[in-house]
């Protein structure tokens, strides 16, 4: 199993001072080679691959010897991102879905981030070796596991450094079987409600924060650009819209855990179905049901559970108990049926969930048992 550790670390202005210097570089190398494809194609309607660039490597550093003390495989990392960039514009156009988003030039505070692989650095226990730059303290809040692939250390919106470890082979914590299956619908007025009744309010962590982040956005709309107190209100924005990213994840995390201790199938609506989201209001933003699902479906691999995603469309209509459609909008939020099934509307969706679900794991049992 692949998993990534996050940790913050901490280190000396010299060593800090330094690591921003190669995100700077590693900045200028991406706009760069982001030019040189540009004027390629303009000019002579070529396109330059990730390897024709990645073959220029060691002339560019002798012609600018600044780039001699950062690694070859972070500079190979800084044009596979290009590369990358690219390949998700021409999907994106393939598929006419969507705005496609030709890659853009990076800022200052757009480029926050450089990857080491083999080479080039050095763990002991809770401190952390970047040759030519300097020695990091880990904030170690758990073990390492597994094979360290990649590292990768950055610099978040609020100045803060951290170093991710993206690792292989790390081994399942399987959970103890419980032989149940629940049916979960992502609500509008509640964050969720299971196919057993229960409801999980929505703590509507931005809502409560809004004000803070409207005075805080109005005393940096007010400061000199580029001046240092404008600088440190964008730190203090950053770190407000921080700390409810961080409240919302935790939550989520809580709320995936227990779901997959009590249960060892978690039925949930397909994402894919789920075109509409950028026009879901403020507070439905703010619930993020698709950071939800992500952490659900990794903790569920990890504690060797099933997360099975249905067709979510009529799930809220369709009558659970006879099974005919009832017709409904948003703002009607009590299932009501000819049959005298009267209930909550979210309930009825979940269970609909929970019984769509087996029945398509049924049908795929079936099919697995007959070849």
């Amino acid at each position: 199993m692949k998993k990534s550790f996050n940790y913050r670390i901490y280190s000396n202005i010299e060593t800090i001072q330094k690591a921003e210097k190669w995100l700077n570089l590693c900045r200028q190398l991406y706009n760069n080679c982001l030019k040189e494809r540009i004027i390629a194609y303009k000019e002579k309607k070529e396109s330059i691959s990730v390897y024709q660039q990645m073959e220029k490597l060691p002339h560019f550093k002798k012609a600018f010897p600044e780039y001699k003390h950062i690694s070859s495989q972070t500079l190979q990392d800084v044009l596979q991102r290009l590369d990358k960039a690219y390949q998700n514009f021409f999907r994106r156009v393939k598929n006419g879905s969507e705005k496609a988003g030709f890659p853009r030039f990076k800022g200052y505070h757009r480029y926050d981030s450089f990857t080491l692989k083999q080479t080039g650095w050095k763990l002991n226990g809770k401190y952390f070796t970047v040759k030519n730059i300097g020695k990091f303290k880990i904030k170690l809040s758990r073990p390492i596991e597994g094979t360290i692939k990649t590292i990768t250390i950055s610099r978040n919106s609020s100045n803060k450094w951290l170093v991710c470890f993206s690792c292989d082979k790390v081994p399942l914590k399987p959970l103890p079987k419980t032989n149940k299956e629940i049916g979960v619908d992502m609500g509008c007025e509640s964050f969720l409600t299971d196919s057993n009744g229960n409801k999980v309010n929505n703590p509507r962590f931005f809502k409560k924060s809004q004000r803070l982040l409207t005075g805080r956005q109005q005393k940096l709309s007010h400061k000199k650009k580029s001046s240092n107190l404008r600088n440190k209100a964008r730190i203090l924005v950053a770190k407000a819209h921080e700390k409810v990213f961080n409240q919302r994840k935790d939550f989520h995390f809580k709320i995936a855990n227990q779901l997959l201790k009590e249960n060892d199938i978690v039925y949930i609506e397909k994402l894919k179905l789920w075109k509409t989201f950028r026009n879901l209001n403020r507070s439905m933003r703010d619930v993020a049901w698709f950071g939800f699902f992500n952490i659900l479906k990794a903790k569920a691999e990890e504690a060797g559970r099933e997360v099975i995603e249905v067709p979510a469309r009529n799930t809220s209509q369709i009558c659970s108990n006879c099974g005919i459609i009832v017709l409904k909008d948003l703002s009607v939020r009590v299932h009501n049926c000819s049959c005298g099934l009267v209930i909550d509307r979210d309930y009825n969706s979940a269970l609909n969930i929970l019984r769509l679900g087996q029945s398509l794991q049924g049908a795929e049992t079936l099919v697995s048992a007959m070849n």
